[in-house]
């Protein structure tokens, strides 16, 4: 069993990996619903590892059964999503009603969700058989985790295809039973393996062909796609128009002005852009116009590589000769890393996306403008733009443009929107013009031949009423700046995202819950009230305690992991193999505590003295974490790959070390309780993720959430 339980952490993460990032797709780049699938994946396989819980011990051959399910079921799953617009009836380019969203993340996630929690019940109850612990068995399953990430790591740095990862995960899935199946009765399931084995890589090899004709369901048009480290980025083409799509989501199209009213309504502000720095977008034509005021230097700073490569080749001549222009400097690099040894510049234009999701919103956080302000010369402007509706702002949209803007005031004391379906904003320690002669006249020196901008149109942005409207909004609204520790704009996403489909949304605004990153609202009062009862009157059931400890110390790992994650990609810029190498850390975290606490607790087990001081011990570990984390949250420090590593693996020991005490305190049949403490470990990190990302985080911040899991760290000495 020590082959399955390997193979089970394996096809578990590389199988969640496939799956999460084909909704992530199927739903536009909703970094929200991705969280939400990680929740519902998660519940589905606590629900697993429930399902058949009171039957007596599994055979191999059911074990090996479900492998070969799983192996079918997961290609099914990546077919199921990426046809889910057309099998729901859904517009293209819009998104589908949320309950249909929501069933498609539900119907796609449950087959191998609860696959992989059975799986994991079966096996560990034929390892404990053997006079084994499932302390050993959850740590085996960890360090296969630890494989299905490195995995997933490896595959998309050697630009391997997301549907092709499903078939090899499938691949290793079907091939697991070869290795413990034997002849006899077996003989069956045997060549069953396989037969799928040859058809798995079969499609493994095929695959290219049938990734390409998926995507066509969606893209008719389509000259090519491929997965990138930041998302799938699409291209296709009708006659003349050539759109570029990143998550299914346009990005840019050939034939717009977008790039044009960015550009030129910021350059035309100063007087002499001689130094330019474009952060992001230089594939949409922000480079070719900037061209047009002949600045002496452009430095373009491209994030995804993947997507400068694969439009390229598609781009108008115009877009593609201005990227090779001698003035123009290329660099593949985190903005805000290349922000920290940079030069100084007359114009800094921000081409990222919107502030929708944690990558995204730390370049509209009040430290980001603070890097920017540094890096601009005397004069020196900040240009970037934020979508919105037109002519009304629902209450969430309100909220996020104030506090961005209350952000951007706090670092320059010169301000500018600019109001539209894109509203161009800019920024600068100088006096920006406030009427339109100025720029009228620029442009009309500077002999800039343009399709949108004009003299009458910049008259017109000036003077109509929603100019005045905005700024009038924009200094009377209240709404907490948005900073790196409190990324308030994520909240507001979150709501703006939900307002589509449930309107009455947009009226509620969080903001009440706190004040000045203090909580205000009684309820989160109360819960601290009422946790400590329930925490005490569980020592009454000594069961339910086992249980609801778990639960916490799973919760507690995962909000603690997900802080550490975005507090890394807010300082240092996370490249995806940072994230892959972070997940793996947490994932050795969890099979180093398991295995550590097992050998500890193996030599007084029988003697059961000291055992119960091992969870105390643990509890405390958890509470210094807590402590560490929150001084270096709360002091903005600096942190560096190595360092949040270390960290993850601390929350990750600390998680599996909880789990293994609990499983061998005071424990006889260690059977019996594979199945309630799995799935509570599961159901904590559900909770902790959805909690985490949606609520605590975006409303409390970082600091605020952590002193609250320090909290509950400290409540928790009451269960052990």
């Amino acid at each position: 069993m020590v082959i399955s339980l390997l193979s089970i952490g394996l096809i578990s993460i590389l199988g969640q990996v496939v799956l999460l990032r084909e909704l992530n797709v199927a739903f536009y780049g909703i970094e929200l619903i991705y969280l939400i699938a990680l929740g519902i994946w998660l519940f589905w396989t606590a629900m697993g590892a429930l399902v058949g819980r009171r039957s007596h011990l599994p055979s191999h051959a059911r074990i090996a059964f479900l492998f070969i399910i799983f192996g079918i079921t997961l290609p099914l799953d990546v077919v199921f999503i990426r046809a889910s617009r057309l099998l729901f009836g859904g517009v293209p380019g819009a998104y589908l009603p949320f309950l249909q969203q929501l069933t498609v993340a539900i119907l796609s996630l449950l087959p191998a969700g609860l696959l992989s929690g059975l799986l994991f019940q079966w096996a560990a109850k034929i390892y404990t058989a053997h006079e084994k612990t499932l302390a050993i068995a959850y740590s085996i399953e960890s360090a296969g985790g630890v494989v299905g990430g490195l995995l997933a790591t490896l595959f998309l740095t050697w630009e391997i295809q997301n549907c092709s990862i499903a078939f090899a995960c499938s691949l290793i899935a079907v091939i697991t039973p070869l290795f413990f199946l034997k002849g006899g009765t077996l003989s069956f399931l045997r060549r069953a393996a396989m037969v799928f084995s040859a058809l798995f890589f079969t499609l493994l090899w095929i695959s290219p062909q049938l990734d390409r004709g998926m995507n066509t369901w969606n893209h008719p048009h389509l000259l090519e796609s491929r997965d990138s480290p930041y998302g799938r980025i699409t291209v296709s083409r009708l006659h003349d128009q050539v759109s570029v799509f990143e998550n299914d989501a346009l990005a840019f199209e050939t034939e717009g002005t977008d790039a044009e009213y960015f550009c030129h309504l910021t350059a035309l502000q100063h007087p002499n852009p001689r130094h330019v720095l474009i952060l992001g977008g230089g594939v949409e034509g922000i480079i070719r116009e900037m061209a047009k005021h002949t600045p002496q230097r452009i430095d373009y700073v491209e994030l995804n590589p993947v997507m400068l490569n694969l439009a390229i080749r598609h781009l108008p001549g115009d877009i593609r000769t201005s990227l090779k222009e001698s003035s123009v400097r290329l660099t593949f690099a985190d903005p805000r890393r290349f922000l920290r040894d940079s030069g100084t510049y007359d114009l800094i234009l921000v081409g990222m996306p919107e502030p929708a999701s944690g990558q995204a919103n730390r370049f509209y956080t009040k430290e980001f403008f603070e890097q920017c302000a540094g890096k601009l010369n005397p004069g020196g402007i900040l240009g970037f733009r934020l979508r919105s509706a037109e002519n009304i702002w629902t209450v969430p949209l309100t909220r996020r443009m104030v506090s961005i803007y209350g952000a951007l005031s706090s670092v320059f004391p010169e301000a500018l929107f600019l109001p539209g379906t894109t509203n161009v904003v800019t920024a600068s320690r100088d006096p920006l013009p406030h009427t339109p002669e100025i720029m009228s006249l620029r442009l009309q020196e500077r002999k800039i031949a343009t399709r949108l901008i004009s003299s009458n149109y910049i008259r017109y942005l000036f003077t109509n009423d929603r100019f005045f409207e905005i700024s009038n909004l924009l200094n009377h609204e209240q709404a907490p700046p948005n900073t790196d520790v409190r990324p308030v704009c994520y909240q507001y996403a979150f709501m703006i995202w939900l307002s589509k489909f449930f309107p009455r949304i947009s009226l509620i605004d969080f903001s009440s819950f706190t004040e000045k990153g203090e909580t205000t609202s009684m309820y989160p009062l109360l819960a601290w009230i009422i946790l400590p009862l329930v925490f005490l009157l569980s020592r009454f059931l000594p069961s339910w305690r086992r249980v609801l400890l778990v639960a916490v110390a799973g919760f507690l790992g995962m909000v603690l992991e997900t802080i550490l994650i975005l507090y890394y990609q807010v300082k240092c810029g996370v490249l995806y193999q940072d994230i892959g190498f972070l997940l793996m850390s947490f994932m050795t975290g969890l099979a180093l505590g398991a295995l550590t606490v097992h050998m500890l607790t193996a030599r007084i087990f029988d003697k059961k003295r000291h055992a119960r001081w091992y969870g105390v011990g643990l509890l405390a570990g958890f509470c210094l974490l807590c402590v560490v984390i929150t001084t270096k949250v709360t002091m903005s420090a600096s942190t560096g790959l190595t360092q949040t590593s270390v960290l993850l693996a601390a929350a990750g020991f600390c998680v599996a070390g909880i789990f293994a005490h609990t499983s061998l305190y005071d424990i006889q049949d260690q059977q019996s309780i594979i199945s309630p403490l799995y799935s509570a470990d599961l159901i904590g990190g559900c909770l902790g993720s959805l909690l985490g990302s949606l609520f605590l985080i975006p409303i409390l911040g970082l600091d605020v959430t952590m002193k609250s899991m320090l909290l509950l760290a400290v409540f928790s000495f009451l269960l052990v």
